[in-house]
């Protein structure tokens, strides 16, 4: 259905599952203050727009859907976020194919505008403009288009965008929605098409597959603290690219990420549990913290409040 909605919030939880259904999983704040986002989402039948602002520096881990294509790009000039290590030059674009894993990350406030759309619609289409051979090329893409089809895309998404906030109804027209959706399709396609890609080499390819198993790993294992060793030993690498590797796709060492990820899980519990019921010390032991005058400490500095204040606040909740 054609539509459109604009949302605040100021719980990353929230807004991780506003955005959950492009594929952004996991999201974890690695910058200090209180969290505060905005984002608008646009639908036009099968294709689907978004521009989020947020005001911390956060990580992602993002899988885009098996189905789909996501196209993100630059708003008002603000920077992309780093995907899978690759950092975004001025004017390019990042497209990304169907069931494609990477972790994304902000260095700080960040203007973020997205497209996602069935990835058999964007070939049909790119066939039809391009006499046939139109493909999407696998793994993270940094696309380079003229400035013009550069420019040409971004003023299509913002105009999206803008309408969304001032005249939401307009969306709702079948024909509208339709004409809209043609000229974001078109422009895409020719900015694949005479632009130029800048391609992952086969190290970086092998680089991204040993992160995205990193997460799956520490997935499987959220109740504990996974030592560097046993990471090594698991992923059949050295420890220095491990290291590395974690500097350049997330910002900080494996055992930080993890510790950060596993307070977060903490957060999560705390939000949603009965007070009267459980306590603070006992949610942080689940998730392999032994030590509960360092793990208030950490998690202050992470979050910005206490364990404590988070327990209350789901209560009030």
């Amino acid at each position: 259905m054609n539509g459109s909605v604009t949302s605040a919030f100021d719980e990353l939880e929230d807004f991780g599952a506003a955005i959950r259904a492009e594929g952004w999983l996991n999201l974890l704040i690695t910058g200090r203050g209180r969290f505060h986002a905005r984002l608008t989402q646009v639908t036009l039948h099968s294709l689907r727009l978004s521009a989020t602002e947020e005001h911390l520096a956060r990580i992602a881990f993002l899988t885009v859907p098996a189905d789909m294509a996501l196209i993100t790009l630059p708003v008002d000039g603000a920077p992309l976020p780093v995907y899978g290590g690759i950092a975004i030059r001025d004017g390019e674009i990042i497209i990304l194919s169907p069931g494609e894993q990477t972790h994304a990350r902000t260095g700080g406030f960040s203007r973020v505008g997205t497209i996602c759309l069935p990835v058999k619609e964007l070939v049909r289409f790119g066939d039809a403009l391009t006499g046939g051979g139109f493909a999407i090329p696998p793994a993270v893409h940094r696309w380079r288009p003229s400035p013009k089809l550069g420019r040409d895309l971004r003023s299509l998404h913002a105009a999206a965008i803008r309408m969304a906030a001032i005249r939401p109804r307009t969306l709702i027209n079948a024909e509208a929605a339709h004409g809209l959706q043609q000229q974001l399709i078109h422009a895409m396609v020719d900015c694949m098409a005479a632009g130029s890609a800048i391609t992952a080499t086969q190290s970086g390819r092998r680089h991204q597959d040993i992160m995205v198993r990193f997460e799956h790993l520490l997935h499987l294992q959220p109740g504990r603290a996974i030592r560097v060793a046993e990471i090594c030993t698991a992923l059949d690498v050295s420890e220095r690219l491990l290291r590395s590797l974690c500097a350049e796709h997330l910002g900080m060492g494996p055992i930080s990420y993890d510790r950060l990820r596993r307070m977060s899980l903490v957060r999560h519990t705390l939000r949603r549990v009965d007070g009267d019921e459980t306590s603070v010390s006992a949610v942080a032991r689940r998730y392999g913290f032994r030590s509960p005058g360092r793990f208030a400490v950490n998690y202050r500095a992470a979050f910005g409040d206490s364990p404590s204040t988070t327990l209350r606040r789901g209560d009030d909740r």
